[in-house]
């Protein structure tokens, strides 16, 4: 089975999960953009892909930028066939890729 890393933050990237995941693939993790406070609250709030991703049971990374080798290391180590990138929000370093 196709080893799957999915990148993505925002409601565009959640069809995409999704389809991935229905589709049979192996997601071995999700990549998206750290928490962050909104509304008038402030309140954290999980991204659309991370709800997404809890939902199904996918482990997922939040990296806060992934010019740190610390935050390459994790993807590196789970050996994916293949990365899948939807609006993920970060521009990816050739070690990345």
């Amino acid at each position: 089975m196709t080893r799957v890393i999915f990148m993505g933050t925002p409601d565009f990237s959640v069809p995409s999960l999704v389809a991935l995941a229905n589709g049979g693939y192996d997601i071995v993790a999700v990549v998206t953009q750290p928490d962050r406070p909104r509304g008038r609250g402030r309140k954290l709030d999980l991204t659309p892909v991370k709800h997404a991703a809890v939902a199904r049971g996918i482990p997922v990374i939040q990296p806060r930028s992934l010019r740190d080798p610390d935050a390459v290391a994790p993807l590196v180590a789970l050996q994916p066939d293949v990365i899948v990138v939807a609006a993920f929000g970060q521009i990816l370093r050739p070690d990345v890729l």
